[in-house]
């Protein structure tokens, strides 16, 4: 790298001010986009259940992925990585398209309103006020809510759990080959990550994929390379259909969701992050805020106008800041390396189910981490707190888990006796859901 350019980068990102150096932060990114790029293999894996063409889902991911990371390490000067966010795109699939019926261009428009929500709210200062009426024990229950959903997809699309007429579900056929090869691949993800093996995920995707072709349970058909072809999930947005009401207060529901929990996990990632890299201040503040929130929140515009599901920060980019990436660059690197990686987006079909389920159930039990935060022997934590991460997967809706988990804190607060004028956010958060579920029942 020649020493203008060297020179211009240091300046432009205060590298050297940071305690790091270009060929760091090079590093830094390949290293965020190796633990991360098993999304481009998954998300179309999870969205294709919906309908969306896996083609066009696959370079969505890609283009959504490279545009958020460019743009967080452009605007917020921060080695935080973007992508579609996993959990979402399992609530964007099971609960909202097949789970409601609701065709994906309308779910595409709910999550390009989410974004336009989330926009609106960075902008006027209402999250702080958010995240104040959200008690911490909650939100780690919807951290483990939804990865014991991800897992439960994972094992469901494996074959190790299956559908029960008697007992809803039960476990599945250990002998057949998905299911072998499902676990092998689980076990060697769950290995190199013990050694810290960077990219443990892709490679296990990757190797449990030629093993399944080895052993013949690889059926594949390649698709053509036709370049037009990546646009079949781009501008199909539909936003006049949820503007119309025709799908009724669900709709509303669906925005929420998709707003909540983006909300709620890139506050946390990026917490994490910044911490981790030494840019967060002494009182935890995170310094440029603003403008990471308002980059999310492009992003998620972006995304789903690209056709993808919820982009948000990956606690992933903690590997690139482990590698020593200390500002926007890593991010940009990583950035870059999802642009190229569109040109293989025609070939994700080749991945199978089988391949991508130990992805699903290591991420999920990845994200059990914060339930330590939640006092299991308080009735008071400990309630809402079950509540919300049992009903999120035995439901199969994250919307659920929430839903009942705000409500059950609403009336323990109220029969502790400890309602306060500032929790009326909380308490009218509550009422709202009392009468969706209401107005559900009485449909």
């Amino acid at each position: 790298m020649t020493a203008p350019l060297s020179s211009w980068l240091d300046s432009r990102f205060q590298i050297a001010a940071r305690g790091s150096n270009v060929r760091t932060e090079i590093i830094a990114g390949i290293t965020t986009f190796l633990t991360m790029a098993y999304i481009v293999l998954v998300n179309p894996a999870i969205l294709g259940e919906a309908g969306m063409p896996l083609v066009g889902v696959a370079a969505a991911t890609c283009f959504a992925a490279a545009f958020a990371s460019i743009l967080m390490g452009m605007v917020a000067n921060v080695p935080l990585a973007l992508a579609p966010g996993m959990g979402l795109n399992a609530y964007f699939t099971y609960s909202v398209v097949l789970g409601l019926g609701i065709p994906w261009p309308v779910a595409l428009g709910c999550v390009f309103l989410s974004g336009v929500a989330f926009l609106a709210l960075t902008l006027a200062g209402i999250r702080q006020m958010i995240l104040a009426a959200i008690p911490p024990h909650l939100l780690a229950a919807v951290a483990g809510g939804i990865g014991l959903f991800i897992a439960f997809i994972g094992l469901r699309n494996a074959g190790i759990v299956v559908s029960n007429s008697a007992t809803s579900v039960a476990l599945g056929d250990l002998r057949s080959a998905p299911v072998l090869l499902t676990l092998f691949g689980l076990t060697l993800i769950a290995g190199l990550s013990i050694r810290q093996v960077r990219g443990a995920i892709l490679i296990g995707i990757v190797a449990t994929t030629l093993l399944g072709w080895l052993v013949g349970a690889l059926h594949f058909t390649p698709t053509p390379y036709d370049v037009s072809a990546l646009g079949s999930t781009a501008f199909h947005l539909d936003l006049g259909a949820v503007f119309a009401g025709s799908h009724g207060i669900g709709v509303l529901e669906i925005i929420f969701v998709f707003l909540f929990v983006d909300l709620f996990d890139n506050l946390g990632t990026l917490m994490a992050v910044t911490k981790r890299a030494g840019l967060a201040r002494p009182d935890g503040s995170v310094p440029n805020l603003n403008r990471i929130l308002i980059a999310d929140a492009a992003a998620t515009m972006v995304g789903a106008t690209a056709g993808t599901s919820t982009v948000t920060s990956y606690v992933e980019s903690a590997a690139g800041v482990a590698a020593g990436g200390r500002t926007g660059l890593t991010a940009i690197v990583t950035g870059l390396l999802f642009l190229v990686t569109i040109f293989a987006a025609p070939y994700a079909g080749l991945v199978p189910l089988y391949a991508t389920a130990p992805a699903l159930i290591l991420v999920g039990s990845l994200m059990m981490a914060p339930l330590v935060e939640v006092s299991w022997e308080e009735p008071f934590e400990a309630v809402p707190a079950f509540l919300t991460l049992a009903l999120i997967p035995l439901t199969f809706s994250i919307a659920n888990g929430i839903a009942f988990g705000i409500v059950a804190h609403a009336i323990l607060k109220l029969l502790r006796g400890q309602m306060r004028r500032a929790d009326w956010l909380l308490f009218l958060l509550a009422i709202l859901i009392v009468i969706r579920f209401a107005w559900v029942a009485a449909a």
